[in-house]
């Protein structure tokens, strides 16, 4: 890279940027406040320790992840990250207890309407009942008026 495209790291380092500059690619010129917050709480030699350890794939999240991590501690010099971490956490407890309830009310809805069902199959079943049991009923008067009458 030539001297007028140094990446942030280079420019706050006041050194000259390198085609195989190792921040570079994570940490552009147009965004001098990324490096700044990494450089404050982790230094450039141990980012970029960091970032030549891993693979390549695995760079540019371990690069945000230190920006975000260093931006936390920076907002927050006591808990950091953590405290996002502590709200996330919480939010998602929340999320299964509401989960949990909206389950337990519709297995509740289901439960009263398969009742429903069976009281109306019952229903039915008791009208069938005794719908036959009147057929039945006149049934036998008819054939005991037909032997009177025999």
């Amino acid at each position: 890279m030539s001297n007028s495209t140094r990446c942030a790291a280079c420019k706050s380092l006041r050194r000259r940027c390198s085609q195989d500059c190792a921040l570079a690619p994570y940490f552009p010129a147009n965004n001098p406040q990324r490096f700044a917050c990494v450089h404050r709480i982790y230094g450039a030699s141990n980012v970029t320790k960091i970032l030549e350890q891993l693979p390549i794939h695995a760079r540019a999240a371990a690069a945000d992840s230190m920006t975000f991590e260093a931006s936390s501690r920076i907002q927050d010099p006591i808990y950091g990250c953590t405290q996002t971490i502590f709200k996330l956490q919480h939010q998602i407890i929340q999320a299964q207890y509401e989960i949990a309830k909206v389950q337990a009310e519709l297995a509740n809805c289901n439960a009263q309407h398969q009742m429903q069902q069976l009281q109306q199959q019952n229903h039915n079943y008791q009208d069938q009942n005794q719908y036959h049991q009147a057929a039945f009923e006149q049934e036998e008067e008819f054939q005991f008026d037909r032997q009177r009458s025999c």
